[in-house]
C-alpha cells in the first residue's frame, strides 16, 4: 500500500481529540444517569425515575427489559467503562500521545461494535418495546458521530486500508460529519414516527 502523506490532521488530530472528550463526557453522564435510575428501580420497582415523562418517553421499560442487560448486567455499566476509555484517549492525544496503527484499528473496532449495538437497541426500542428512553437516545446521538469521526479519520490517514480514492472520499466526508449525523437523526425520527406515532403520543 502506498505511503500516506503526513498531514497536520494525521500528525495530531486535535479536533478529533476534543470531540472525543466532549462526546465521551456527554455519553458518560447519560450512562451514569441510567445507572442511578437502574439502582432506584432495584430499590423500588415503582420508583418515579428522572427520565420518565410519559408512556412513550421513559427509561423504566428499557432498564427492566432483557434488552437492558444484554450481557447479564445493566447496559449502562458498559457505557461507564467504554466512554471513560474514549475520554482518556482524547485527553492522551491532547497531551501529545501518538498511538500505533493497531491501536487506532482497535478503537475503530470498538466504535463499530458500539454503533451496531446502538442500531440494535434503536430497533428494539421502536419495534419491540414501543418506548423511547431519553438517556438512551443521548447515548445513541453521541455514538453516531463518534463512529463516523473515528472511522473517517482512520481512512483518511491510512490506519484503515483503502485506495487513494477511498482516502479522498473519507477526507471530504470528514468535514461533513455534522450533516451526515443530522441525516441519521432524521432517518431515526421518520422510522420512529411511522412505527410509533411519536408526535401524537408526546
Amino acid at each position: 500500500m502506498a505511503s500516506v502523506p503526513q498531514t497536520e490532521r494525521s500528525q495530531r488530530p486535535t479536533g478529533l481529540a476534543i470531540f472525543l472528550i466532549i462526546a465521551g463526557l456527554i455519553a458518560l453522564a447519560a450512562a451514569f444517569a441510567l445507572t442511578l435510575d437502574k439502582i432506584h428501580l432495584l430499590e423500588d420497582p415503582n420508583a418515579q425515575l428522572s427520565c420518565s415523562f410519559s408512556v412513550l418517553i421513559g427509561c423504566a421499560t428499557n432498564l427492566a427489559s432483557p434488552q437492558g442487560a444484554v450481557l447479564g448486567f445493566p447496559n449502562p455499566l458498559i457505557g461507564l467503562i467504554a466512554w471513560s476509555v474514549v475520554i482518556t484517549i482524547g485527553v492522551a492525544i491532547l497531551a501529545g500521545a501518538k498511538f500505533a496503527r493497531w491501536f487506532w484499528i482497535g478503537l475503530n473496532v470498538g466504535m463499530l461494535a458500539a454503533i451496531i449495538f446502538v442500531i440494535w437497541l434503536i430497533a428494539q426500542s421502536i419495534f419491540v418495546l414501543d418506548v423511547l428512553c431519553p438517556w438512551c437516545m443521548v447515548t445513541w446521538a453521541v455514538t453516531i458521530p463518534a463512529f463516523l469521526a473515528v472511522t473517517l479519520y482512520n481512512f483518511t490517514v491510512g490506519n484503515l486500508p483503502g485506495r487513494a480514492s477511498v482516502r479522498r472520499v473519507a477526507d471530504a466526508a470528514y468535514s461533513w460529519i455534522f450533516v451526515i449525523t443530522i441525516v441519521c437523526y432524521i432517518v431515526f425520527f421518520i422510522v420512529a414516527q411511522v412505527n410509533m406515532d411519536v408526535l401524537n403520543r408526546l
